[in-house]
């Protein structure tokens, strides 16, 4: 399960600590113009190095594509990329070769093949969510063309909501050899109703299959989301209308977050994302090693405080290849 997607899909490949990352991305559609440059600038939201509180590893994440574009255009062919590992330090890892640590996929990667890179995680790490942030600003760009766009930001950190106590809760953690979890908010305008399947393919099932993806994410709501549970159907009711200056119907409100049935409405869609603390903390932890004995975990080296300042961009990166996944699927079943 290395590949994303329906039409729109990404392969991806490549471990934490191996020579490099990378993918190809399949059912782009020919003739787009694709600006590399951006493509390079959403690579470097997603950075490490660029914050006190990020991991210190510092790779430049230079894109190098290989096919499928001329002149700055797709081809409608298989678009083959490459991000070199270039700052690994493999062992800062050796304390942890043979040791399980709590709440990472050391032991569940070793029970699935009998055999694992230790290596700063190796497949399970989140370097190879760089990949991703290619794959989805290319699908981001196509879909501009379409008039959809797709924000996300951060809008808690801990328990805190503003951006000063943000900074100051992740700043309290690392002082503490703690981490510190936190939540994504995104929205995505100018989306056509239609988007969805009504069963198994719903359009908040495939956000939300896309968004529990991502390394460290824990929980996903849509809409009203958990909130709904403590309303009444009428205090929670989109009373549609036809907008005459849009041309389209329209809901007064919208609290089904632009899915209905599991299809696109036409109104903002919006979700939140919620994403766990980092399990690597700079603290003593009880743990077992590979022949079941106890012992003692202390790990050393470079590791984020919080991911969620650097996985807003892996959020809008999901949604704009679900989103364009979504439009080139309703395509194919309205051929007239």
């Amino acid at each position: 399960m290395n590949t994303f997607g329906n039409i729109y899909r990404l392969t991806n490949f490549g471990e934490s600590h191996g020579p490099a990352i990378g993918g190809v991305i399949d059912g782009v559609p020919a003739g787009y113009d694709i600006d590399l440059a951006e493509i390079q600038r959403q690579l470097d939201r997603r950075r490490t190095g660029q914050s006190p509180t990020d991991s210190s590893r510092n790779e430049t994440d230079k894109v190098k594509f290989l096919s499928g574009l001329y002149e700055g255009k797709t081809l409608g062919t298989s678009i083959g990329f490459v991000i070199e590992n270039s700052d690994a330090k493999s062992r800062d890892y050796d304390a942890c070769k043979n040791i399980y640590r709590p709440n990472h996929a050391d032991y569940t990667y070793q029970a699935k093949y009998g055999i694992r890179d230790y290596r700063g995680g190796g497949r399970a790490s989140a370097r190879e969510t760089a990949v991703r942030v290619v794959g989805g600003t290319v699908a981001l760009q196509i879909l501009k063309a379409q008039g959809i766009d797709i924000k996300a930001h951060i809008s808690r950190i801990g328990t805190h909501t503003t951006p000063e106590e943000m900074l100051r809760e992740i700043e309290q953690a690392k002082a503490e050899g703690d981490s510190v979890g936190g939540i994504i908010s995104c929205n995505i305008s100018g989306v056509p109703a239609g988007l969805g399947e009504p069963v198994f393919g719903k359009l908040q099932a495939m956000l939300a299959s896309a968004m529990m993806s991502i390394n460290a994410a824990k929980g996903f709501e849509y809409g009203s989301g958990f909130d709904s549970a403590y309303h009444r159907g009428s205090q929670l009711i989109d009373s549609p209308y036809f907008d005459k200056d849009s041309n389209r119907v329209r809901t007064r409100t919208n609290y089904s977050g632009g899915i209905q049935g599991g299809i696109s409405n036409g109104e903002d869609i919006y979700f939140n994302v919620a994403f766990k603390p980092v399990a690597t903390i700079m603290r003593p932890i009880e743990t077992i090693d590979t022949e079941s004995n106890s012992t003692i975990l202390r790990m050393h080296g470079r590791h984020d405080v919080c991911v969620v300042p650097r996985a807003v961009v892996v959020v809008e990166a999901m949604a704009a290849m679900t989103i364009l996944d979504a439009l080139l699927l309703s395509r194919a079943t309205q051929l007239q």
